[in-house]
């Protein structure tokens, strides 16, 4: 085994000493248990925080759909109470400017799965939407109802 020498200055510059520096494998990195030990911490502190993380997504959502919902259902009423007539799709929403853009269902992922539904005088149009989701929401209702 090869020894390791290093100068150590004292507080003056006229003695230099000369100290054997052994190597010691002691601090050298944790141990099988202590890595354990913490895995076991963290394995905890998830198994805690992934359903609150979880539960707040599914809030989210339904957050962003009733959001949604209410600002298309505005759209409808307000070209209803400018033209005298229901919009034939939602497209026509956003080509004349009453919505940007047809908003992303936030349950199906997709501007393409909203549930039309035609006037009740058997006319054609737009009178109201619903999620294109069968799932149930959080309070035990249908999103496909809301």
């Amino acid at each position: 085994m090869r020894k390791a020498y290093a100068i150590m200055k004292t507080g003056s510059r006229k003695f230099d000493q000369v100290a054997l520096l052994k190597p010691n494998w002691n601090c050298c990195g944790f141990t099988l248990i202590e890595l354990l030990v913490v895995m076991a911490i963290i394995a905890t502190l998830l198994s805690i925080v992934a359903p609150r993380y979880f539960n707040s997504l599914d809030r989210s959502k339904e957050t962003v759909l009733r959001q949604d919902l209410n600002i298309m259902r505005d759209a409808i009423d307000k070209f209803y109470s400018d033209t005298g007539k229901y919009p034939a799709t939602l497209d026509e929403l956003a080509q004349r400017r009453y919505l940007r853009a047809i908003p992303v269902d936030p349950l199906t992922e997709s501007a393409e799965t909203w549930v039309v539904i035609s006037p009740p005088n058997d006319t054609e149009g737009v009178y109201d939407v619903r999620s294109g989701s069968a799932e149930t929401a959080r309070d035990g209702t249908l999103y496909e109802t809301w």
